[in-house]
């Protein structure tokens, strides 16, 4: 089995019910996101996936959460708040989505820290 591990982040504002009352108030954070990948089995050339590819999807995927308020839009507007939980969630889905099973390479894990000793992962 072959992991590969890309990192970028991307700035958002968003307010959290029901959790601490300094969540609940309007607030932002500069989010780390690390999203791992896993496969069998390596390409052609030597990789799992081109690193390039990745970071164009992922770069896409965040251009949707980037110096946003998370809690307008529509993929939280579901009564699904922008926790860092639920945004690892988001990430990891539309990431899957966008590799349409290349290869037998699988989305396995999203974490999104959103200070430098807090994170929430997704394991897929």
């Amino acid at each position: 089995m072959f992991e590969l591990k890309i990192i970028t982040d991307f700035a958002a504002a968003h307010q959290l019910a029901m959790v601490s009352q300094k969540c609940e108030e309007l607030h932002g954070h500069n989010w780390k996101i690390e999203v791992c990948l896993q496969g069998e089995k390596l390409n052609e050339a030597g990789v799992l996936i081109d690193f390039g590819q990745v970071k164009k999807h992922v770069k896409d995927i965040m251009t949707t959460l980037d110096h946003k308020f998370l809690n307008r839009l529509e993929i939280f507007e579901n009564k699904t708040p922008p926790s860092s939980e639920n945004i690892a969630v988001y990430i990891a889905k539309a990431l899957e989505s966008k590799l349409d099973n290349t290869e037998g390479i699988r989305v396995s894990r999203v974490t999104a820290w959103e200070s430098e000793n807090a994170s929430a992962a997704y394991i897929f």
